[in-house]
Order: C-alpha cells, then sequence, then structure tokens
C-alpha cells in the first residue's frame, strides 16, 4: 500500500521539479504558473508527512510487538516487516527533502566509488562474444553435464541399494519388534529415496537419448552454425566491409592529392617533413580502417561482432607490443633518419647496393652492374649504410665485358643478377657462376683496357746484343707485323726489354697493351707475339735454345 503512495507521489515529484529547475520567468502569466506549482508543491509536502507519520506510527507498533513477540519465527517475521517499513520511510524523507528543495540534492551525499577493475572491465566488454561461443557450445556442454549426472546418479543408486540390502538383512536378524518397527521406517525413507533417484536417472537418460538423436556432424554443425551467423549479421559485415573500402579509396585519393599539390612530394629524395606527413597519413588510414568496422557494430548495437573485433585489437596489440622496438626502427628509415639513408652505399647479400628511395618497399640499386631490387623495409631494420665516394667500384664488369677469371676461364658477360652471373666463351659455350662465386674468382675485365706479357730467351751466344741491338729489332719488327694484321689502332702501347738471365737462356719480355675492344682476341693475340717472336729469331738468326735439363737428359741417353 505504502509502495503505491510513494511512487504516485514520486511521479507528482517529478512533474513540480522539472518546472522548478528551468529557473524564474519575469511576466506576470508565468508568475501566476509558478504560484500555482508551489500550491501542488505545499500539497505534495503535507502528503509526504501525512505518509511519514503513519510509517512511523506503524514501526513503533511492530517494535512493541517483537518485544512481545512468544516465538522466534514470528520475531523474524516481524523484524523482516520493519526493516521494509524502515526503507520505505527513508525513501519518503529523502523524497520530502528533494520537494522542499526544489532540486534534485543527491549529488550532495557522499557516495562509495566502486574502485576500477581493468579485469572486470575488460570481461564485460567481451561477454557478448564469450555468450556466443557459450552458446555454441551450448549442445556439447549438455551432453557432457548429463552424462556426469548420470554417472553420479547411478554411484547414488549402488550406494541406496546397498543400504536398502542391509536394512533388509538386519530386519530379518532383528526379533525386537522395536528394531524391526524402526529399521522397517528407515527401509521406507530410503526406498523413497531410491524412487526419486531412479526417476531422475531415468529423466537424464532419456534427454541425453534425445538429444543424441538430434545430434549432428561437427561439419554440418559449424556449416549451421556459420550459416545462422551471417544471416544475422551478414548485413553489419557488409557495412563494415563498406566502411573500410571507402576509408581506403579516400586514403588513396588524399594520396594522390598530396602528389599533385604538395611541392616536392614526387622528387626521388624528399624532405623530412613530406616523409612526416606521409607518415601520419598511413597511420591515421591504419586507425580508420580499424575504427570503422568497429564503429558500425557499436551503432548497429552488434555486441557480439563489437566483442570480436575487440578480442582481434587485443590479440593486435599484444603482437604489437613484441615487435613494437622493430617498428620504430622501419619508422626512423621511413623518415630517412636511421641507419640505412637514401643516396648512400649498403652491402647486402654480398653485393654493394646505392640506395634510391626509401618507403615502405625500399628501392636499391647497383649502377655498374645494371640491377635494381625492391626490398620491405623490414629487411634493412639490421643494415647500415655510408657515403658513397665517386671513385667506388661497384661491381667488376658491366654486360658485354670480357673477364678472364683465376680458374683460366675467359668469356664474355651476357648476364647479370643479384643471384647468378652468366659468361659465354668464344664458341658459343655458357657458363653460370653465383653471383657470389663469381665474385671470390677475382674476375679481370679485359673490356676496358689489358696488357699482354709474353717472354721469348734466346742463346747466351747472343749476350752482347741481348741487352742492346735485339730489344730494338724486335720491336720494329712486331711493330710491323701487328700494323700488317690490322692491330695498329688498337695497339696502346708497346714495348721490348730484356727480362733476365735465366738457366739456359737470355730471357727478353714483349709488353703490348690493347684497348678493351680486342678483349675477345686476347689468347689470340697471345699466340700471335709468340709467332712474331719465333719469325723474328728465324729471320735474323737467333738461336732459341731447350732448356739445360733436357740437354743433359739427352747425353745421358746417348
Amino acid at each position: 500500500m505504502y509502495k503505491n503512495i510513494v511512487s504516485s507521489i514520486t511521479l507528482t515529484l517529478l512533474m513540480i521539479c522539472l518546472p522548478v529547475a528551468q529557473g524564474s520567468v519575469e511576466d506576470s502569466s508565468t508568475a501566476t504558473e509558478v504560484s500555482s506549482e508551489n500550491t501542488d508543491a505545499l500539497n505534495t509536502l503535507g502528503s509526504f508527512i501525512e505518509l511519514r507519520k503513519s510509517l512511523s506510527k506503524e514501526i513503533n507498533d511492530i517494535s512493541q510487538k517483537i518485544k512481545t513477540a512468544e516465538t522466534e519465527s514470528e520475531k523474524n517475521d516481524l523484524k523482516e516487516k520493519l526493516v521494509e517499513l524502515e526503507s520505505e520511510l527513508d525513501s519518503a524523507t529523502r523524497n520530502l527533502e528533494i520537494i522542499a528543495a526544489g532540486t534534485d540534492i543527491s549529488a550532495l551525499g557522499e557516495t562509495a566509488t566502486e574502485d576500477f577493475n581493468f579485469t572486470k572491465e575488460l570481461f564485460s566488454l567481451l561477454k557478448p562474444a564469450l555468450d556466443e561461443m557459450k552458446e555454441m557450445t551450448s549442445h556439447v556442454r549438455q551432453k557432457s553435464e548429463l552424462r556426469d549426472k548420470i554417472t553420479r546418479l547411478e554411484e547414488r543408486l549402488i550406494v541406496i541399494n546397498a543400504a536398502i540390502a542391509n536394512i533388509q538383512t538386519l530386519t530379518k536378524a532383528s526379533n525386537d519388534e522395536n528394531v524391526k518397527q524402526a529399521l522397517t521406517s528407515n527401509e521406507e525413507r530410503w526406498r523413497k529415496h531410491q524412487s526419486l533417484t531412479q526417476g531422475e536417472l531415468q529423466a537424464a537418460r532419456l534427454q541425453l537419448e534425445k538429444l543424441a538423436t538430434s545430434e549432428i556432424s561437427l561439419s554440418e554443425a559449424s556449416q549451421n552454425y556459420l550459416k545462422s551467423f551471417f544471416q544475422k549479421r551478414g548485413r553489419y559485415l557488409g557495412e563494415a566491409l563498406l566502411v573500410v573500402l571507402a576509408v581506403l579509396i579516400i586514403s588513396r585519393l588524399s594520396q594522390r592529392a598530396m602528389v599533385l599539390y604538395i611541392p616536392g612530394f614526387r622528387k626521388k629524395h624528399r624532405s623530412f617533413r613530406l616523409r612526416v606527413i606521409e607518415l601520419l597519413h598511413r597511420i591515421i588510414t591504419i586507425i580508420l580502417v580499424i575504427l570503422g568496422p568497429m564503429l558500425v557494430f557499436y551503432i548497429v548495437e552488434d555486441w557480439v561482432l563489437f566483442s570480436l573485433g575487440i578480442l582481434l585489437l587485443i590479440g593486435v596489440s599484444l603482437t604489437l607490443r613484441k615487435t613494437l622496438p622493430s617498428y620504430w626502427q622501419q619508422i626512423q628509415l621511413f623518415l630517412n633518419i636511421g641507419s640505412v639513408r637514401e643516396g648512400e652505399r649498403l652491402l647486402l647479400d654480398g653485393l654493394p647496393w646505392r640506395v634510391d628511395q626509401i618507403n615502405i618497399f625500399c628501392m636499391l640499386a647497383n649502377p655498374t652492374a645494371d640491377l635494381q631490387q625492391r626490398v620491405p623495409i623490414s629487411k634493412l631494420v639490421s643494415q647500415k649504410s655510408r657515403p658513397a665516394r665517386k671513385d667506388e667500384p661497384w661491381f667488376p664488369s658491366r654486360k658485354g665485358d670480357w673477364v678472364l677469371l683465376n680458374d683460366g676461364v675467359r668469356g664474355k658477360v651476357t648476364g647479370v643478377s643479384p643471384e647468378m652471373v652468366q659468361l659465354i666463351e668464344r664458341g658459343g659455350a655458357q657458363i653460370t657462376y653465383r653471383t657470389s662465386d663469381f665474385l671470390a674468382a677475382t674476375p679481370r675485365n679485359l673490356g676496358t683496357n689489358f696488357r699482354i706479357k709474353e717472354t721469348i730467351g734466346i742463346s747466351y751466344e747472343l749476350q752482347k746484343e741481348a741487352t742492346t741491338t735485339i730489344p730494338d729489332i724486335l720491336t720494329e719488327y712486331i711493330q710491323t707485323r701487328i700494323l700488317k694484321e690490322g692491330y695498329g689502332d688498337q695497339l696502346l702501347n708497346l714495348r721490348v726489354e730484356f727480362e733476365r738471365a735465366n738457366t739456359s737462356s737470355l730471357d727478353i719480355v714483349v709488353i703490348a697493351d690493347f684497348i678493351g675492344e680486342l678483349g675477345d682476341l686476347y689468347n689470340r693475340l697471345r699466340r700471335a707475339i709468340q709467332r712474331w717472336c719465333v719469325d723474328a729469331c728465324s729471320e735474323n738468326d737467333w738461336q732459341i735454345p731447350f732448356q739445360q735439363i733436357v740437354i743433359h737428359a739427352a747425353n745421358e741417353q746417348k
């Protein structure tokens, strides 16, 4: 009864307090209305006062009854009623004070604030997703609970049956009527307990059989759940996808606008300010791509998808926590203030590279080998670059150069890649080296200029002329032959000098420098110089001696 009175008075209170809180009005008509409202407020106050008196009187009566109550149960009932009346009295008193004040005074009361619990708040956000997972596995969990229940009931029934059997044995063995009567009464209670347990066990078995009958395969259950999930939330997922696409399209258009309208944005080497602008643009795009679907789920109030989004964000956050130092280094590289900078030189996979551009994907180039490659910025985190001098070599040869390796192979470079170098020999045979092996073979590049040194030995009988006239005669002869055979324009330098006094001959060395165009004729020129030297010896009767050890061996055979 009192609750109904309090509710009606509270409703009147809300109707009165609203215009009171809106402030005073100056015109006379409004003053009349305020006077009427004050009258209503006074009437309501009177009603609350009467209610308080009535509640106080009833509280006093119940307090007296508690003192004179004979049984404990009666006292408890009266105490419960007393607590209820005191709560109603407190409510009436509080509403009376609000009406008298003309405003809400609840803010004046000191209310205890609950301590913030991050785990509790987090689980409250994840509760919809957890409930959805719980519902998805409810069938399996229900079967498991029924099996456990059946096991417990069967164990309980075994104990009950054993108790009944023991009571029957004692009843048969006893001759005392009082004992038999007590045992019989006890047996009836156990029988009733047995019936209840058997009924509960039968019901559990029937439920389990029903669940087993309606059970479907795991794949079908998964398909049904996914079908139901997308039927309920397919529209929301589509809207979230559209939001993501819209963010990506706007991001792309804004990037094009920056390229078109911001001076210097398209330069190969951009300023620090432009790099910061692009970095902020990418970060904002990523944030909007993440928050866009979350905002859609929040607006449509699909708390399951919202909770799943939070779970995804938590997983991403845990991943970022471990990889954050690497991302910070990548940001430094992106801003061109890290250990690798544009325009500098670095060594990667055994090859020197010039850093042409640093971005999400960086462009590296080897100018001599005419190589380019695009690598992710993460691959450069552990690298370091340095300024390159103009005279520093980048690769030992260019495509089309003839090279001579330390294993004796001579060929023309027809293909160069970061992984392999391909050579083609005279005659057309192709040889392929791994780039690292090619560099380890210390290639001698014949494509620039090259020198040939060939030695001819003459007899000790020509000792006087070997250091004077013979080198001049041989120089003139070889010069004539070079011009005659068409190599004169490609000859850079020719010198013939006495080299040394060998064990059985006086050695004269021929030094000829040619331009790189004749690199493919390297061995032919070597043979030609030997041929010209022998021809010069024949024309001038210069004896070419045998090795002394060979002559001794011949004498011994004789």
